[in-house]
Formats: C-alpha cells, sequence, structure tokens
C-alpha cells in the first residue's frame, strides 16, 4: 500500500511537471520585455508631395455628433478637428496612461504594503489522517476537537533594497516619457495626415472647377462650329471634331465630380465627422512663397525637436535601466516584514496581543540560468534600441532634405506653370479667332484646347506638391502645429 502511494506521488508529480512546461515557456516567449511602449514609432514618416495616404490608424477616427447645417471648414479648422477625434491620436494617449500603470506596478514593489487579515476558526482533526494510529500512540484519542480559535492581525512588507526593482522603476519612468514623446510625434502624424487629405481635397475641387470651365468653352466652340457648318462655310467634320472635344470635356467633369467627392469623405474620416455631415471647403490652393531655411538649419532645429528622436532617446534610455534591471538579477535584496494583532480562543475572550516581525536577506546563489538569460534579453532589446536611434538619426536627415528638395523644386514648378497657364490661354484664344475667321479648321482649336486643360492640371498637381511639401517640412522638422500656422498665414 505504501509502495502504490509512492508511485502514485511520483506519477502526480511527473505530469504535473510535463504540464506546466508549456505554459511556462509561452508567459516566458509573451512576457513584455523591459516593459517599454513600442506603440506609435513614425521613423521616416515626414514623405514628400507623392507621399501616400496616411496609415491606419491616423486615416480613421471617432465621428463627433451630425450638425444639420453644412458646416464651413478652413485647413486650420479641419486640424482643431483631427487633433480631438483622430484615431491615431485618441489611442496614443491612451498608451500613456498604460505606460503610467506599467510605471506603478514596477514602483509598488519598492512601497510599503500593508494588509490585514482575520481568521475565525472552527476545527474538528481526525490523527489517522495524519499517520498517527492509536497503536503508535495508545490512549491519544483518534479525533481532536471540535475547537475553535481566531486570529486578526495587519501585515506589512517593505523592501529595503531591490537593485533590481530600482532600475526596473528607472526603466519605467522612461516608458512614460516615451510614450509622452509618442503622442507628441503622433500630433504632428495627425497634422500630417490632415493636411495631405485636405489638400487632395482642394486640388480635387480645383479640377472640379477647371473641368467645368473647359466644358463651357467646348460648348462655345462646339455652338460656333455648328453654327459655321450650317451656313456652309465650314465642313461637317469640324462640328463632329468640336462634338467629341465636348463629350471628351463633360466625360472629364464627371470624373473630376466624383474624385472630389471621395476625397471629401476621405477627409471627413480623417477629421472625425460625422457620417453623411455636409461642409465646404473654405481654403484655396493659393501660391505663397515660402523663406528659404538651410539645410544645418533646418537639421539643428529637427534634431532638438522632432518628437519621434526624442522618444527613441527616451527607448534606448529604458533599455538601459532595464538592463542594469537584469544583471542585478545576481545581486542579494533585503526585505523588511512584520505583523500585529490580537488572537485567541475567542474574539472578547482570551485574547491576547501576537507580532511577529523579520528581515530578510536573500542571496542568490544558482538560479538555473534564469538571471543570464534575462541579461542577454536585455544585451539585444539594448542594441536595437541604439540601431534603432541611430537610424532614425539618419532617417531624420533624409526626411529633411528629402523636404527642403522638394519645396525647391515644386516651387520652381508652380512658377513654370503659372506661365504656362496663361501662354496656353493665349494661344487658344488665337487658335478660336483663327477658326472663327475662317483660316483654320477645329484641329488646331481642339488642340489648343487639350493644351489649355493640361497647363491648368500642371498648374494644379504643382501647386498641391508645393503646399504639401511645406507640411512635409513642418513635420520633418518637428513644428507641424507651429509650422502649419506661420508657412499658411492669412488660412
Amino acid at each position: 500500500m505504501r509502495r502504490r502511494t509512492v508511485i502514485l506521488f511520483f506519477t502526480l508529480a511527473i505530469a504535473l511537471l510535463l504540464g506546466g512546461i508549456p505554459a511556462h515557456a509561452q508567459a516566458q516567449t509573451s512576457s513584455p520585455g523591459n516593459g517599454t511602449a513600442t506603440y506609435g514609432s513614425s521613423a521616416g514618416t515626414a514623405g514628400g508631395p507623392t507621399a501616400g495616404a496616411p496609415p491606419y490608424p491616423f486615416s480613421g477616427s471617432v465621428p463627433a455628433k451630425l450638425v444639420l447645417e453644412t458646416l464651413h471648414i478652413s485647413l486650420q479648422d479641419a486640424i482643431d478637428r483631427g487633433l480631438k477625434q483622430n484615431l491615431g491620436l485618441l489611442l496614443s494617449n491612451e498608451g500613456i496612461r498604460s505606460a503610467r500603470g506599467e510605471r506603478w506596478t514596477q514602483l509598488s514593489k519598492l512601497l510599503p504594503n500593508l494588509t490585514t487579515q482575520t481568521n475565525v476558526v472552527d476545527s474538528q482533526v481526525d490523527l489517522a489522517t495524519l499517520g498517527f494510529t492509536s497503536a503508535l500512540l495508545p490512549g491519544i484519542p483518534k479525533v481532536i476537537g471540535p475547537f475553535s480559535y481566531f486570529d486578526s492581525r495587519a501585515y506589512l512588507t517593505q523592501t529595503l533594497f531591490d537593485w533590481k526593482a530600482i532600475n526596473n522603476t528607472r526603466s519605467a519612468t522612461q516608458s512614460v516619457n516615451f510614450a509622452k514623446y509618442t503622442y507628441k510625434d503622433a500630433r504632428d502624424l495627425v497634422i500630417l495626415a490632415v493636411g495631405f487629405a485636405y489638400l487632395q481635397a482642394i486640388a480635387a475641387e480645383a479640377r472640379v472647377e477647371t473641368a467645368d470651365a473647359q466644358v463651357k468653352t467646348g460648348q462655345a466652340l462646339y455652338d460656333q462650329a455648328s453654327d459655321q457648318v450650317k451656313a456652309g462655310t465650314s465642313p461637317k467634320i469640324d462640328g463632329l471634331r468640336a462634338q467629341v472635344e465636348l463629350q471628351t470635356r463633360l466625360q472629364q467633369l464627371i470624373a473630376a465630380k466624383n474624385d472630389f467627392a471621395i476625397e471629401k469623405l476621405t477627409l471627413a474620416r480623417v477629421i472625425g465627422l460625422a457620417p453623411g455631415q455636409q461642409f465646404e471647403l473654405t481654403d484655396k490652393s493659393l501660391y505663397q512663397p515660402l523663406e528659404g531655411i538651410t539645410v544645418d538649419e533646418a537639421l539643428k532645429r529637427a534634431y532638438a525637436t522632432r518628437s519621434d528622436y526624442q522618444a527613441a532617446l527616451a527607448e534606448q534610455r529604458a533599455a538601459e535601466f532595464a538592463h542594469k534591471a537584469a544583471v542585478a538579477g545576481y545581486f542579494p535584496t533585503l526585505t523588511f516584514s512584520g505583523d500585529y494583532g490580537a488572537a485567541g480562543q475567542h474574539p472578547d475572550t482570551s485574547s491576547h496581543g501576537v507580532f511577529d516581525v523579520r528581515g530578510t536577506l536573500n542571496i542568490p546563489i544558482f538560479q538555473g540560468g534564469s538571471v543570464h538569460g534575462d541579461v542577454l534579453k536585455a544585451d539585444a532589446q539594448l542594441e536595437q534600441s541604439r540601431q534603432l536611434v541611430e537610424n532614425l538619426r539618419g532617417q531624420i536627415d533624409a526626411d529633411v532634405r528629402t523636404a527642403l528638395f522638394n519645396l525647391e523644386s515644386s516651387a520652381e514648378q508652380v512658377k513654370v506653370a503659372e506661365s504656362n497657364v496663361g501662354l496656353a490661354e493665349e494661344t487658344f484664344i488665337q487658335s478660336r479667332d483663327r477658326f472663327i475667321a475662317g483660316v483654320t479648321d477645329t484641329v488646331e482649336v481642339v488642340q489648343a484646347q487639350e493644351a489649355v486643360a493640361s497647363a491648368h492640371e500642371n498648374y494644379i498637381s504643382s501647386l498641391y506638391s508645393f503646399n504639401y511639401a511645406k507640411i512635409s517640412l513642418a513635420r520633418a522638422l518637428g513644428l507641424a502645429e507651429e509650422g502649419v500656422k506661420e508657412y499658411f498665414k492669412g488660412k
């Protein structure tokens, strides 16, 4: 019987051990490491005028309430709404709360912990279950009790020295700083996303206006050609060419209106307007030159103000403290604990004071290599954070230079495109006058009208590129909020 009990015991022990290994391994692989947050990293997001739409979650928002009247939204209004409703910024703000919670979790290991516990026990013990039989202890009763007692105490524990807990707390503090800088960087990303969507929308609106003007011009040309065909002064093919040109411009107008509606819908999602909310854009893509800034001056400002760079430095400092905490696993710890209360047979009678005070010095000797594993992981995380900082520093350099290149290039393109619009319109007027005078046919007029449409499209695209380059430069410098107000004065 005793042998069967021993075998059963070892069988259960092995089963528990084997069952606990996968759970333990899973807990190790899913552990957060040094506890630093990683949400919101935005290295290299300054982009250029050809950058795509903002990524999730900055392309989404938490919609506001529907307003019955039509809203009139300027660029600054759109940015203000985005900073309140954009999903990316809201999630980043919650990241700060999470980091603060982790810091309190780590700090609690260094602060006093006070609890109270009261036990009221009514018990009866069968000695046979403990291995005591009448043969071993003759004359002793088989059952003791029933008997009762109570014990009510307050328990206090305090860590006097734990270098690992101290450095984990410091690491969590840096993680809070990381979350705060990430939130500031998220504000810049929201401004970049809103600026992208707003400029796309007003560019689409300008294309609608241009297409509508081309339709009116095409209609006038078609009417003139039809009159001349009826009068017999022009061949029928001139009327057909004019009609084809008019239909082409109508198709472009329909497509432009559809694109404008979609761009407005995209903007509404970014800034958090209610579904179905009617609104109009009050700012137009006007050309406002920007005073030049040198590359060295721009880089100096960017390294000092870019929130994502400051966040990366804070994450590196958090990794440094996490590494110190891992090494501290080899160090001894000193704790104090004590309790005081009352105990007795009954709470109202036969009670007396009881207490227990102890100081504990824990010296690790062999821990199965767990500390060595923690140190290896902390080494890897620290090296990764250093590499990310250096990469981001290089990315900031590329962002600033790219924004300045795009700004200079697009400014020149705006000037050339604006001049080309005037030349194309003058050419069209002369071609139309020549057609009315019967000197030429509609081929020359249609080509001139297409040149006007192309010149207007180039002007709209270059103007959008220029304005977006200004927002990208503000983002690259880490001064998006101030930069939009400075670069778009009067908007």
